[in-house]
């Protein structure tokens, strides 16, 4: 996402929040019972450290990780007059942990929603609008509120970010994720609402992707209302994705997909 050297606090920043929300999803999708899930969710909406007495023990830990990486971060940003960013990154984990426990109710009662109302959810739990909001905390002045802003109006660059973010997760992992009791995904829904093969609907969602890559690749051509440096985070996240789960599920077995790509950047010596 940054390969700069002077954006190594928001490199530091990013990658704390994505092994927390690695664990989060989990929570939600594995092991949380529904009354858990319901005292989780809403101590996340408070973001106080008191509301971690109404959690179980396994979900204390993860709540009490959560606040310290925000409460770290601020320490860092609060000297520089920025410790506003982390307002927009808490909302955005906020608005997604709420999408989570959406899902989770699906699943419960086994109930698979149209395309359409799926999506509303799903781009959010996709995971994209909360990393790109975080990319922009540790970044320097080029960062405003107005960069905030327009983030949070979900303006056509990081909605095509979330639907190739969501869009080819599910596509790749849908069959492990229905074997183990995940809510539906969009080519369950897809199926269900059009009568549909999953062939169809997963040529369907491709042509989808393909779409927002477009509106993607527009929009780094022309003027926009933030700075192309920013932009910049919002699409290497996106090329993240399109790597993890270009032919499989790259994040659930990433010992096997992404090995080569983590020894091509790490260990072994580029050719001369």
């Amino acid at each position: 996402v940054y390969f700069e050297p002077q954006y190594s606090f928001a490199r530091r920043i990013l990658t704390k929040v994505i092994s927390m929300t690695s664990v989060i999803d989990d929570i939600y999708d594995v092991y949380g019972k529904i009354e858990e899930l319901e005292l989780f969710t809403s101590a996340i909406e408070r973001w106080d450290i008191s509301a971690i007495d109404q959690l179980p023990e396994y979900m204390k830990l993860c709540y009490r990780a959560l606040l310290d990486v925000f409460s770290e971060a601020e320490k860092d940003l609060a000297p520089q007059g920025k410790s506003y960013r982390l307002y927009y990154a808490k909302e955005a984990m906020k608005n997604m942990v709420k999408n989570y426990f959406y899902e989770a109710k699906w699943c419960l009662q086994n109930y698979v929603p149209t395309v359409d109302e799926y999506m509303t959810v799903a781009l959010v739990t996709s995971g994209s609008p909360m990393l790109s909001t975080t990319s922009f905390v540790g970044m320097g002045d080029i960062v405003t509120k107005e960069s905030f802003e327009w983030l949070f109006s979900n303006p056509r660059f990081i909605r095509a970010s979330s639907i190739v973010c969501r869009l080819m997760d599910d596509i790749v992992s849908h069959k492990f994720e229905q074997s183990r009791g995940h809510v539906a995904s969009s080519v369950e829904c897809y199926m269900k609402q059009h009568g549909a093969t999953e062939e169809e609907a997963c040529n369907e969602f491709r042509k989808q992707v393909s779409n927002a890559w477009k509106d993607i690749n527009e929009d780094c051509l022309r003027p926009t209302v933030v700075p192309m440096p920013l932009l910049m985070r919002i699409l290497n996240l996106t090329r993240v994705i399109d790597v993890i789960y270009k032919y499989e599920d790259g994040y659930t077995h990433s010992a096997v997909v992404l090995k080569d790509f983590v020894a091509s950047l790490f260990i072994n010596p580029v050719p001369i």
